[in-house]
């Protein structure tokens, strides 16, 4: 498969995982409805940061993912702010990107590279994840994702009509469109259908019998480039009687052979293989049309079961609701005029979101703007009666001309609170901060995170995968989780005095014991007054913190 080269690529590559983790600090004053928030979140701060401080709870469970990145036209005053410990980058820092620089799209690669690779951790086996962008990046994000998320998971790259007017101050053509691409964790484990409206189903099945309404599809596979030449097993004979249209696998008399041939004689193939065909025989009818007999099947609006028959989404979405402008009245009802600039629609998100989720997924944007993203799936939810959670990140975007902007505050909650008050959604949602990193300098330095947010990076580096069920966490007995017959412990404190004074002794060492008869037991303390020989004749390990907290453990 080709690469993407750029600048900075090979100092950049795994920059995600020398991210310290986050602490998730909550903000009440700036909740909203938080007892009816059902997981919603809002996140002030560096989406970088922020993305990784979710991975402890969220690794692979998230089903929906919706970015809106810099386009990096040049005239949109983002900086490059990741600080990357090269020279290179370095040079980078706080610089406005604009048009005359001569490696703003290697700049943008390097901003992009690590949050992609935190978003396919993030994203769950079936998960989707969808990007906005335009004609200035299209194809180097499109090969980006190609690398991150593998060539073989690319889903479409949908064209969509945001401008009818067309940009009337472009050189050449007037441009109206835009993208999003849509890549999966897995492509093979991801199902982007829709369930068909009953207006679907009153046009595209005229015909009914006493199992339902149906239409007829020719069984004959329509695209030519398949046929008897590479699909040997689809190409076979049906038997059907030449005026009774009877329908058989088998010869019987009068039988006439019909292979799946085009008009010209080019050897085609069914859609079914024999054995799907003998299986589904009642559903086969033969139809003389002209001169030949072609074969068709009943293809029902509703299985047996009941479930409603699917359908594809397009890859052009040609419609007014699409409209740059479309989301630019609905923040301005909300905000007033002009309080947030260019925002999506909200029926280009719900479009993804519906498309991507179920009724109880957890959807992420981290590149939130102004919150659309969570008024879409607030949206979805009275619609169809779902639960979807919704989490977004934004940053404050201050400058030193600006220190008091706030986007995330001012504009990403701001919105949805407006929404919920004038839409009647039945939700609300919590207001995060990124905190202080988690790591040995940090806390050396007495700034300590929560039990519960210790406990679940100590899982991680104990056993480098992520704490599913957080039920299991204890801080009374200090217990944090079971990993493949090992049970970890994390005697902490979220106090420096105390923590001083915190060790794994005799009494803690029996108490545990008592707990977990014949397990491995991985205990993190600030000390230790026991002796390695009880501690190897009892089967536990100790690791000291914070001196000893990046060792992990994998046997």
């Amino acid at each position: 498969m080709p690469t993407l080269q750029f600048k900075g690529k090979n100092i950049i590559w795994n920059h995600h995982l020398s991210i310290p983790y986050h602490t998730l600090d909550e903000v009440s004053k700036l909740n909203f409805r938080a007892d009816k928030g059902d997981g919603n979140l809002i996140i002030e701060g560096d989406n970088l940061l922020a993305l990784k401080a979710l991975l402890p709870q969220y690794a692979g469970k998230i089903k929906c993912i919706y970015i809106d990145p810099p386009y990096n036209t040049g005239n949109e005053g983002w900086i490059y702010n990741d600080k990357v410990n090269s020279p290179l980058i370095k040079e980078w820092l706080g610089k406005e990107v604009g048009k005359d620089d001569l490696t703003r799209h290697d700049k943008w690669l390097c901003m992009m590279l690590p949050r992609l690779k935190l978003l396919r951790d993030l994203l769950a086996d079936d998960g989707v994840i969808f990007a906005s962008i335009d004609d200035f990046e299209v194809y180097n994000l499109r090969m980006l994702l190609n690398e991150v998320f593998g060539e073989e998971n690319f889903v479409a790259e949908i064209i969509i009509h945001s401008n009818p007017k067309g940009r009337v101050l472009d050189r050449h053509f007037s441009k109206s469109h835009e993208y999003v691409i849509a890549f999966a964790k897995d492509v093979f484990q991801t199902d982007l259908s829709l369930e068909k409206s009953e207006e679907d189903i009153e046009v595209q099945y005229p015909e009914e019998d006493k199992h339902g309404k149906f239409r007829q599809l020719e069984l004959r596979n329509t695209h030519r480039e398949f046929g008897k030449h590479n699909r040997p097993n689809l190409y076979f004979p049906f038997y059907v009687h030449p005026e009774k249209l009877t329908v058989s696998l088998e010869a019987f008399p009068k039988a006439v052979r019909v292979y799946p041939d085009w008009d010209d004689g080019y050897e085609g193939c069914w859609t079914w293989g024999e054995s799907k065909s003998r299986e589904k025989l009642k559903l086969i009818i033969a139809k003389r049309i002209g001169n030949r007999i072609k074969i068709f099947r009943k293809a029902y609006s509703h299985d047996e079961s009941g479930a409603v028959a699917r359908k594809k989404l397009k890859t052009i979405w040609y419609d007014n609701i699409f409209n740059t402008e479309k989301g630019q009245q609905e923040v301005d009802e909300l905000l007033g005029k002009r309080a947030f600039p260019q925002p999506k629609p909200l029926e280009l998100i719900k479009n993804c979101i519906r498309v991507a989720s179920d009724a109880d997924s957890i959807i992420l944007d981290s590149f939130a703007g102004s919150g659309t993203t969570m008024h879409a799936a607030f949206d979805l939810n009275k619609e169809d009666g779902g639960n979807r959670q919704c989490i977004l990140v934004q940053m404050t975007e201050a400058t030193e001309k600006e220190s008091k902007k706030n986007i995330c505050r001012d504009a990403t909650r701001a919105r949805n609170k407006r929404a919920i008050e004038k839409y009647g959604y039945k939700s609300g949602f919590k207001y995060l901060r990124v905190g202080d990193p988690i790591d040995a300098e940090t806390l050396l330095s007495g700034t300590l995170p929560t039990y519960r947010q210790f406990a679940k990076y100590v899982f991680h580096l104990c056993t480098g995968e992520y704490l599913q069920d957080e039920s299991s966490i204890d801080e009374k007995s200090y217990f944090v989780g079971m990993h493949k017959k090992k049970a970890i412990y994390l005697i902490y404190k979220k106090d420096y005095d105390t923590l001083t004074r915190l060790a794994l002794n005799l009494p803690l060492a029996e108490s545990i014991l008592k707990d977990q008869k014949n397990r491995k037991v991985i205990v993190y303390a600030p000390a230790c007054f026991l002796d390695e020989e009880y501690l190897e004749a009892k089967n536990i390990e100790f690791v000291g913190i914070p001196y000893n907290l990046f060792r992990r453990n994998r046997q």
